[in-house]
């Protein structure tokens, strides 16, 4: 697959600056992000033993952002590495290892340039809707390519995105608001969406309502996601050189988004 427009370097920038300006505030989005960590490092490790024998494997979460995938892999007794393309989100996930007393290296990287051998990991995983901040194929082919080349033969892709299929046909404006705390400590935290023509792409305006004394500090940030349907996502992942991508829905894999699963296999 291919598209004319190219990369997008600039998109790539802004995205980076989002996440910078979120890390600090990221855990709010979550009502209780320790019990969500354990949660989804508990779903994705029994896709990945199931998929791979029950011995730990060697995990990159390539776009870990503040650990919420790579930490909770790790609790379960993965050997995680995690890169970003946010300094300040990869800084955060990396104190929050620490402060569990876990070993998981992490540094800023771009998932198109990932800063590791051929064949370093058991797994890979782009999870929590990131690959889709991707906004043209050749970008998308890109990263995919970095993941496979850093995956051993037989190791396992996951990634994860938003239910697109359905998202696409209702287009909606906005999320429902999420609540972090109670009473006067209470964070709110909501999202507008802005979608272009096609109903491909959309503009996303998130935002945090914090407290601050008896007012409130609003916190504003700003990022495009492309809207990718399972089966153009699927597509992409088999021209990127993987295996029989399978989509796994949040029922059957314990996850809360749509799961796809693929192996990289060696040419023969």
């Amino acid at each position: 697959m291919n598209d004319s427009n190219g990369g997008d370097d600039g998109n790539n920038a802004s995205v980076a600056r989002f996440y910078d300006q979120l890390a600090a505030d990221y855990h709010l989005i979550y009502d209780d992000w320790d019990g969500s960590t354990k949660r989804q490092g508990r779903a994705l490790d029994t896709v990945i033993r199931a998929a791979l024998g029950p011995e730990p494997a060697t995990v990159l979460d390539c776009a870990c952002g503040i650990g919420t995938q790579a930490v909770g892999l790790a609790l379960r007794g993965h050997r995680v590495t995690g890169t970003d393309i946010s300094p300040a989100a990869a800084g955060r996930a990396g104190r929050e290892a620490a402060r569990r007393g876990l070993e998981m290296p992490v540094r800023a990287a771009d998932m198109r340039a990932l800063p590791f051998g051929d064949g370093s990991f058991d797994v890979v995983v782009c999870a929590d809707n990131s690959l889709p901040h991707l906004l043209t194929d050749d970008d998308l082919l890109t990263a995919l390519g970095e993941m496979r080349r850093v995956l051993r033969d037989g190791g396992l892709l996951l990634i994860s995105t938003r239910p697109y299929d359905q998202i696409r046909r209702s287009r909606p404006v906005s999320t429902a608001p999420q609540l972090h705390g109670s009473g006067a400590g209470r964070t709110v935290t909501f999202q507008l969406w802005d979608w272009s023509e096609d109903g491909e792409r959309y503009d996303l305006e998130h935002f945090q309502l914090i407290p601050a004394g008896e007012d409130w500090r609003v916190e504003v940030r700003r990022t495009t996601y492309r809207a990718l349907t399972e089966r153009q996502l699927a597509a992409l992942v088999t021209d990127a050189g993987f295996d029989g991508p399978a989509w796994r829905q949040p029922e059957d894999s314990g996850f809360f988004q749509p799961l796809l699963t693929a192996r990289r296999h060696a040419a023969p």
